[in-house]
């Protein structure tokens, strides 16, 4: 069984700052870790692995510096890893980046797909229902259990407002998991010893199409732009309650009646 797990490097978001001038993100000297959602996603994967046999392909599309977060996969456990990196996937909204990532998964060739349900960095949850759809396969979201999985079906739980639902499917499929699947474990001495030598599959454009997909990847392939960036203004209202206990609860609750309806 092939399991690709998509993963993304992201900033720190404890680390993150806006540049008063320019609106946009600060990003030197900002760590990067990869998206916390993967993480788990790539446990899932592990555990299916070390149950059922298989191998677990971590991929991620970025510049040559998310190359980190391949070994990082290494050392906690994945069999091999592919960067997704060219120039012209530059500027990819979630439409580009799902595309590009259809025709890696393509290329690579896989049973199952396991993402983190969304990335923190942007929190749209698009990409990984958005690949499985370029690929015209099922797909199930916010996945919080594996039950069972066997070499053609596989039976979760997916997380709903009011608990969840169980949810069977054919393979190939794509899932995103959230936290509650697992906890995540931690790489090994033999693990980080294997990410250091670990070899770094590369696609790049002509990898996954050249000319034939450059009008649909990046910057180009991009239907939404980010315009503007900026840190909403905190505002705060403050009113201090005077009388009695019973007097003080009814005039909070003529203030939030008014603010509701406001």
């Amino acid at each position: 069984m092939r399991i690709i797990v998509f993963v993304k490097q992201v900033p720190d978001t404890a680390e993150v700052k806006i540049n008063p001038e320019t609106n946009t993100l600060v990003r030197e000297g900002v760590p990067s870790i990869i998206n916390p959602y993967d993480v788990h996603a790539l446990e899932a994967a592990l555990q299916i692995r070390d149950h059922k046999g298989g191998k677990v392909i971590v991929v991620t599309m970025g510049p040559p510096q998310a190359e980190d977060a391949l070994r990082e996969a290494v050392s906690m456990g994945a069999d091999e890893v592919f960067l997704v990196s060219d120039r012209a996937f530059a500027g990819a909204d979630t439409w580009a980046t799902s595309y590009a990532l259809y025709r890696a998964a393509e290329k690579i060739g896989f049973d199952i797909i396991l993402c983190g349900k969304q990335a923190i960095d942007g929190d749209t949850a698009q990409v990984g229902p958005e690949t499985a759809e370029f690929l015209n396969i099922p797909h199930i979201s916010y996945i919080r259990k594996i039950e069972d999985v066997s070499e053609s079906s596989i039976k979760v739980q997916r997380l709903m407002d009011d608990g969840y639902d169980i949810v069977e499917s054919s393979l190939p499929l794509l899932m995103t998991v959230v936290k509650e699947i697992n906890t995540p474990r931690l790489p090994s001495l033999k693990g980080k010893m294997a990410a250091k030598k670990a070899v770094i599959n590369k696609l790049d454009l002509e990898a996954l199409g050249g000319k034939e997909i450059e009008a649909n990847v990046g910057l180009k392939g991009s239907p939404t732009q980010v315009r503007n960036i900026f840190a909403p203004k905190c505002q705060v209202q403050k009113r201090e309650l005077s009388g009695t206990p019973e007097e003080q609860v009814a005039a909070l609750v003529q203030d939030l009646r008014r603010i509701r309806c406001a």
